[in-house]
């Protein structure tokens, strides 16, 4: 087995992977909110993944990871386990390259994500909404059809894929002081670390999580992995616990993690609508609950805001239930 450095993806696996997936994916706005600057004394850039390919920033892991396979292993197609946003970005890769993709999904998973990846032409396997459930029904599902399997997140190639949003961010502000994306499992997280540690080493990195599904929190609090089965959040894309790569990043180059309540999540996802006039899901909004609710920590400070996707399920928006 190698050695866990020589696995560790590079900033140059980053330019890469850009370079790689460049023809398949927008380069997002960063949007800003002077409601939101004074609300916080801070000055907030939003790098909008909501309006990336297939509605969320997975798409370019998902990319990199299927324009990356040779064509031998191309023909079998991939195949994953995902909440939503991985699945259907996989789906738009998979398609856009003309092979299957085979997706195990939560039967709890919202039905606008479920519906996108049958859009994109993804096999949908159901499975329980449980971590146990859905690895085991994926392992059956990769048995039979002997596809490629692309981690939601703990897969390098992903990770790799994922830095070049950091990157863009980057090149298109000036002097961020802190940069805070979601966490769930890690990718989107440990793509910020790899990216910046190497090109802006300076600039702290922050994560935000929901407080019913705060595995990451207490992980990096412990020096070490603390996996929940089956959190239960509003949030559904951060249900899922960290892995040996994405711990490899959260624990050597994240500042703090901080937590959200679900309706400190839910009211910071409809102030943006209202506010920003843009369509995020509740994983998005996590970050600006945690700067609204832990202002000190950002105040006075330049810090980029990842709004990681927009897939919402319409019919059941968090503020109008029950």
């Amino acid at each position: 087995m190698k050695d866990m450095a020589s696995m560790i993806p590079t900033f140059d696996d980053v330019v890469a992977a850009h370079r790689r997936i460049a023809p398949y994916i927008h380069r997002t706005p960063v949007l800003t909110s002077s409601y939101f600057n004074e609300l916080t004394g801070a000055e907030l850039f939003f790098k909008c993944e909501n309006f990336q390919k297939a509605g969320a920033f997975k798409v370019r892991g998902a990319c990199n990871a299927v324009f990356g396979l040779d064509d031998d292993k191309a023909k079998k197609g991939v195949a994953t386990h995902s909440s939503g946003n991985h699945a259907l970005s996989l789906s738009y890769a998979a398609g856009r390259r003309g092979i299957p993709c085979h997706v195990v999904m939560p039967r709890t998973a919202p039905e606008a994500k479920k519906a996108a990846v049958r859009g994109y032409g993804g096999q949908i396997t159901e499975c329980e909404p449980s971590t146990t459930s859905r690895e085991a029904v994926f392992a059956e599902v990769q048995e039979r059809t002997g596809a490629e399997f692309v981690h939601p997140y703990n897969d390098l190639r992903v990770i790799a894929g994922q830095g070049t949003c950091s990157r863009e961010l980057m090149e298109q502000t000036d002097g961020l002081d802190a940069v805070i994306a979601p966490i769930g499992g890690g990718g989107m997280i440990s793509g910020c670390c790899l990216t910046l540690s190497n090109i802006a080493p300076d600039v702290q990195i922050y994560a935000a999580e929901p407080e019913q599904a705060d595995d990451a929190c207490r992980s990096l609090k412990a020096g070490h992995i603390i996996a929940d089965d089956a959190p239960v959040t509003v949030a559904d894309g951060l249900k899922v616990p960290l892995k040996e790569n994405t711990w490899h990043f959260v624990s050597n180059y994240v500042t703090d993690i901080f937590t959200a309540s679900e309706q400190e999540i839910i009211d910071a996802m409809k102030l943006t609508w209202q506010r920003m006039k843009i369509v995020m899901e509740p994983s998005c909004a996590v970050p600006l609950a945690t700067i609204l609710k832990y202002p000190e920590a950002f105040r006075g400070k330049r810090v980029g805001v990842i709004i990681t996707g927009g897939n919402v399920d319409l019919d059941r928006l968090p503020w109008m239930a029950g």
